[in-house]
């Protein structure tokens, strides 16, 4: 019997089956992606910090946003001039394809950053906001199966929920108090989990024939558009468009500033809108949102790494639950 296992195997190998296809590069390139991305935007949050010494909340996202636009712009036009088919060309957009992106555009980023700052500001902790603003895998698969009928079997479902559980013991693990703070805030951070999961599902809806850059650069645009009516209407309304230069009286903190802001612009926008759009193209709703989970993980390893945070026992064992959770959900997809 043993030996009639192991033929069957290289009789596999041979034929570049599925034992072949379970240990070849491109079957991981989409996860290395969307892995990738949510390590870029797991330092978001020590950007945006930076950058707020500099910036009002306000001018960050329309900054951040200018710079993400303007740059796609200039590498897709420049690729786009000698090779045309290249996966880094900026493509032109078909009539009847404009709702799809301006809808995505609406999502995200306009929404999603308007109702997740407020999410931020009326709960008690950062903390806490961030625990229910993961939530996303939860909602993602009821989504998933209702605009797409994209399926989550058990093993799925069970990897969900274990990964969230390690996420919250990682997240709430050795608060001294529990207060969550305005109960409104609960509704919200939901609308706001709600908004990302409607771009994964319209980025799933995109036509195949549009790469990864020309899908968030067009989607950017409109929210940027949106977010230049908004700034707009509140200067109008205040009478002033506000101070540029914000408490950055230090040459050190102007330069931390503006490296957050580069950051924000540069990876958290552009790089890592890219791949997580490639990943979800490629993996499914479902499977990309899952990795949500893993951004607490590579922010408490950030903040160990970058300002020595010390982190408990059990924020460690939250780690582990959620890389075990991970594997469980993506163990079908390798069968």
């Amino acid at each position: 019997m043993a030996f009639a296992r192991w033929w069957l195997v290289i009789n596999a190998i041979r034929s570049r089956g599925n034992v072949y296809n379970v240990f070849s590069m491109k079957n991981w390139i989409p996860y290395i992606a969307v892995v990738l991305s949510m390590l870029i935007w797991a330092g978001s949050g020590i950007a945006v910090k930076e950058a707020l010494v500099l910036l009002t909340p306000m001018q960050l996202v329309v900054v951040r946003f200018t710079i993400a636009v303007l740059l796609m712009l200039s590498v897709g036009l420049t690729v786009g001039r000698y090779n045309a088919s290249s996966q880094l060309a900026l493509q032109t957009l078909e009539r009847k394809d404009w709702w799809l992106f301006v809808l995505a555009g609406v999502f995200q980023p306009f929404l999603y950053f308007l109702f997740e700052t407020y999410t931020y500001k009326l709960f008690a902790t950062p903390t806490i906001a961030e625990a229910f603003l993961s939530t996303n895998p939860l909602i993602a698969p009821i989504f998933a199966l209702a605009f797409l009928r994209e399926r989550s079997g058990w093993q799925t479902w069970l990897g969900i929920i274990i990964s969230t559980v390690g996420m919250l013991m990682l997240v709430l693990a050795g608060s001294d108090h529990f207060e969550v703070g305005n109960l409104w805030g609960v509704p919200l951070a939901l609308i706001t989990v709600c908004m990302a999961a409607s771009y994964s599902i319209l980025l799933k809806k995109m036509p195949d024939k549009y790469n990864s850059l020309t899908i968030v650069f067009w989607v950017q645009l409109v929210g940027l558009a949106l977010f230049y009516v908004l700034y707009g209407g509140i200067a109008l309304y205040k009478g002033v468009g506000g101070e540029w230069m914000v408490d950055a009286t230090q040459r050190t903190q102007l330069v931390r500033s503006l490296c957050g802001v580069g950051y924000l612009g540069v990876l958290s926008s552009v790089v890592a809108f890219v791949l997580f759009c490639y990943s979800v193209r490629s993996i499914g709703v479902v499977t990309a949102n899952v990795f949500n989970n893993i951004r607490p993980v590579f922010t408490a390893l950030l903040m160990l790494c970058l300002f020595g945070e010390h982190l408990p026992v059990i924020k460690w064992l939250g780690i582990a639950i959620i890389v075990v959770g991970l594997f469980i959900c993506q163990k079908h997809r390798k069968k």
